[in-house]
């Protein structure tokens, strides 16, 4: 195949007909998506909202976790083939479409995908631009690469679980909140675009390892620099931002609801207390020896009303104390309502896409992909030259002008 050349008057990397101020920031960016769990799927996903073509390779059978196909948000914004990865035929279509794609994402273990044929070398051959983005929990190498893992194992080596919940019990888990997506997702999806920006720079690709566990150390930057200058201490509420000072906690009220305060600034503070009606007697902000009586006169006056109430109060003020919802709760909360944060749409309530952009915003283009429903569309949009399971493909691959990155 002869390389593609930019035309006049477009940008590298734009395809023909895909404007590049339409549809999110990515668009005209063709990702390939290796059908797992947990963090790469997020990962994709959110490429997705971002305006990228995201073409998710599932597996025969369908996918491991229990969850209907039509209610996995996390397949939003994508379309789906269907291949057998221990097939010639399939792991052909995957190198097919690395041929095609500016990235290619995939949470296996290290070495499966080497071993399937379809590993970082196998599709820089056929695409020496490609980012081909890893997503794991212990990274690529390590004594511990090969080994299984889940979220909550990851955050506990690196650090994090033993910083959240009481001092006076166990560490409370974040859901898989903390590890899979803000230490995985997130780095992944960073990583892949500051690889994309340097592959349209150059012509090169490269591999993008991203791990759970590097991740959510590095989530502890501010924490350890904390730690360095003696003012965070190395153990769960005893410091100022993980539930040890009495003005950035939870409490609970008269009818079982919690308010959550984060009065930090003096200024903040002074609001907070004169809305919850604390004495002038008050033990000082600052008296460390007397913040677990500043704890109780807190919580007491927390318990004379309901969350309701304590809302009431709070509501328009610069006090930094909000309530607790739950997720239903989140979704029709006023502020979140006016901004659009979560959109109910297909019959589910979800996030809207995030963060938001004044000139090439994110959109809910599709609905969940349900596996292999692409088919037929992917083959014809991505000029597949070989026979895809269920559908024949007559038209060899005729490479575009900006199919590929300069």
């Amino acid at each position: 195949m002869t390389e593609a050349r930019t035309r006049p008057g477009e940008r590298p990397g734009e395809r023909p007909g895909e404007a590049s101020s339409a549809g999110g920031p990515l668009a005209g960016v063709r990702v390939v998506e290796l059908a797992g769990i947990g963090p790469a799927p997020f990962a994709a996903m959110l490429l997705g909202d971002l305006g990228a073509d995201v073409v998710r390779v599932d597996r025969p059978g369908g996918p491991r976790l229990g969850v209907d196909p039509a209610h996995d948000v996390t397949n939003r914004n994508k379309r789906s083939v269907v291949a057998d990865l221990k097939s010639e035929e399939g792991v052909r279509l995957v190198l097919d479409l690395a041929a095609r794609a500016d990235v290619l994402l995939e949470g296996n273990r290290p070495g499966v995908a080497e071993r399937l044929g379809v590993g970082p070398a196998d599709c820089h051959a056929r695409n020496p631009r490609l980012v081909y983005g890893r997503m794991t929990g212990w990274g690529q190498d390590g004594p511990l690469a090969p080994r299984a893992g889940h979220d909550i194992g990851y955050i506990a080596v690196a650090g994090a679980l033993g910083m959240i919940g009481p001092g006076d019990g166990p560490p409370a888990i974040p859901a898989n909140l903390l590890g899979d997506y803000a230490g995985g997702s997130l780095y992944l999806v960073t990583g892949v675009l500051a690889a994309l920006h340097h592959a349209r720079a150059t012509g090169t690709g490269q591999v993008v390892d991203a791990a759970v566990v590097d991740g959510v150390a590095h989530l502890g930057a501010m924490i350890r620099g904390m730690v360095a200058a003696g003012g965070w201490q190395d153990r769960r509420g005893a410091n100022l931002l993980d539930g040890g000072c009495p003005y950035y906690a939870v409490y609970g009220t008269a009818d079982g609801g919690w308010m959550a305060v984060g009065a930090l600034e003096p200024a903040f503070y002074a609001e907070f207390a004169r809305l919850l009606g604390l004495p002038e007697d008050a033990p000082d902000r600052g008296d460390l020896g007397r913040w677990d009586e500043l704890r109780t006169l807190i919580a007491a006056r927390f318990m004379s009303r309901t969350r309701r109430e304590w809302t009431e109060v709070f509501e328009g003020s610069d006090a930094c104390t909000a309530p607790v919802l739950s997720l239903a709760e989140a979704a029709s909360h006023p502020h979140l309502a006016a901004r659009g944060t979560f959109a109910a749409t297909g019959g589910i309530t979800q996030p809207a896409p995030a963060p938001r952009f004044s000139a090439t915003p994110g959109a809910l283009r599709r609905p969940p992909a349900l596996p292999g429903a692409h088919t037929a569309e992917v083959a014809r949009d991505w000029d597949l030259p070989v026979s895809v399971p269920g559908v024949t493909t007559p038209t060899p691959l005729v490479e575009r002008a900006g199919d590929r990155l300069p």
